[in-house]
């Protein structure tokens, strides 16, 4: 059962309060990125000349028996160091895994860490790092700046362009008992440099680009519009809502086209800079429990839920929607929504789910409620605001 609303309102201001006092408004610690084709191999070449030797590569099987995982590790390869490979990561990764990945780690006195795959194996990849000085139960760093202070050195090259985890301090991970998803963050989960290279993502498959696009649209817009703006925030979410608008089209159209490939890992990464800065928000609060309760891919629950939340938000994001708007084409806090939506069809996502069940609602929205107090949208949502996102959302 929720909270009642004072505590709630109590609860959220408080946080802002100390997150406000505990971050300022500056932005967060730069990292290193390089970009373009055949970046991937320069930043192995970097972990080369910082003399790491024993390297624990995290990914998942599929990109391992593709061959792209060892493509993206090929100077590392040729240069004949020890790689360690775990790829046990699965969509949604588990405490399991992470312990998994952990265990390797230090049985196998990896001393850095290179992150291969899309969203979820980064995010494994940074829990698992905190592990090493570690013997804490990674349960008990759920919350924000809770995980330990140092970590393995991280390196990350993303095969996907979406979720922007190589441009944060965060990660979220399953627990396997109730599926219920838990965010993690710490200064020492951010990668010490990121490759993006569009080399490896020309054979993504149209679903894989079309859900991670919507997800980092969500990031944008969510960063944008909250009502916490912090160093760079506003700009680069800028950035990321233009980048999908003009490039996603684009690579879905012509899957082999590069410079579109970079576009939108461009696109993805400023959006990654942006809620490392400010979170998310409401959107992410609801689609994390599709995720956990129903195994949707995360991309493809933000893109039904968006639309939704921000007609739910009404007036409070009216004006940083009139914003956005321009960025996708169209004029007007309205016009912006339906852009978004459009761009949904567009790239063949679905609008709805026959796998979310009228049963749920409930503890859908006991979960969502809980999660979105602790970030900063634009209006604290009630039982009756996510009713209304579900019912819209359910075939």
């Amino acid at each position: 059962m929720a909270k009642p609303m004072f505590l709630r309102s109590a609860k959220r201001q408080f946080n802002f309060t100390m997150a406000r006092l505990l971050f300022g408004n500056k932005s967060t610690a730069p990292h290193f990125a390089l970009v373009g084709s055949g970046s991937a191999n320069h930043l192995c070449q970097r972990i080369l000349e910082s003399g790491h030797q024993r390297v624990l590569i995290v990914t998942d099987r599929p990109l391992r028996d593709l061959g792209i995982a060892s493509r993206a590790c090929e100077v590392l390869i040729n240069a004949g160091i020890d790689l360690i490979w775990y790829d046990g990561v699965q969509p949604d990764p588990t405490f399991t895994q992470v312990r998994e990945g952990a265990q390797i780690l230090r049985e196998q006195a990896c001393t850095a860490i290179l992150a291969v795959g899309g969203g979820s194996s980064m995010d494994a990849a940074k829990i698992i790092a905190a592990t090493l000085d570690s013997t804490d139960e990674p349960e008990s760093w759920a919350g924000i700046n809770k995980a330990p202070d140092t970590a393995a050195p991280l390196y990350a090259i993303p095969t996907t362009a979406g979720t922007g985890s190589e441009a944060t301090m965060g990660a979220v991970i399953t627990h396997e008992g109730d599926q219920s998803k838990v965010v993690i963050s710490g200064a020492a989960l951010l990668p010490v440099a990121v490759a993006l290279d569009p080399d490896l993502l020309l054979a993504l498959p149209p679903a894989i680009t079309a859900a991670t696009g919507l997800d980092a649209l969500t990031h944008g817009v969510e960063a944008y519009i909250g009502i916490w703006s912090r160093g760079t925030s506003l700009e680069t979410a800028r950035m990321c809502v233009r980048g999908v608008a003009h490039w996603l089209p684009r690579v879905m159209a012509e899957p082999g086209d590069s410079e579109a490939r970079l576009g939108m890992s461009m696109a993805a990464y400023y959006g990654g800079v942006a809620i490392n800065q400010v979170n998310v928000g409401a959107v992410h609060a609801i689609a994390h429990q599709l995720g956990a309760f129903y195994h949707l891919p995360h991309g493809v629950a933000n893109a039904m839920v968006l639309p939704h939340v921000l007609r739910v938000f009404g007036d409070s994001a009216k004006t940083s929607l009139e914003e956005l708007a321009p960025l996708m084409g169209v004029s007007g806090a309205g016009a912006a929504i339906d852009a978004m939506e459009s761009l949904r069809e567009s790239v063949g996502l679905p609008g709805n789910s026959d796998a979310i069940k009228v049963a749920d609602y409930e503890k859908i929205t006991e979960r969502a409620l809980e999660e979105s107090d602790g970030y900063f949208s634009p209006k604290i949502l009630t039982g009756s605001d996510v009713g209304q996102v579900l019912r819209a959302i359910t075939a």
